[in-house]
């Protein structure tokens, strides 16, 4: 999974308009929810907020950024 990282491209920005919110899809979003083989992969990030992947039979589908700084 971790090979995957360096060719992750933003697909879609998540809608929810929260302000604290910069996750994006890196995949097409599910009709509903990802079902059987989906796991979520915290990561400890150095910098305050939080970063999680939504993964679905080893493919990074989506990337929870929450309470970050602003990605560039």
């Amino acid at each position: 999974m971790a090979g995957q990282v360096a060719d992750l491209r933003i697909l879609q920005q998540c809608d929810c308009r929260d302000a604290f919110c910069q996750s994006f899809y890196t995949q097409p979003p599910p009709d509903g929810a990802y079902g059987p083989g989906h796991r979520n992969v915290g990561l400890s990030p150095d910098r305050p907020g939080m970063l999680v992947l939504d993964v679905v039979d080893n493919l990074i589908m989506y990337v929870e950024v929450i309470d970050r700084r602003p990605l560039s």
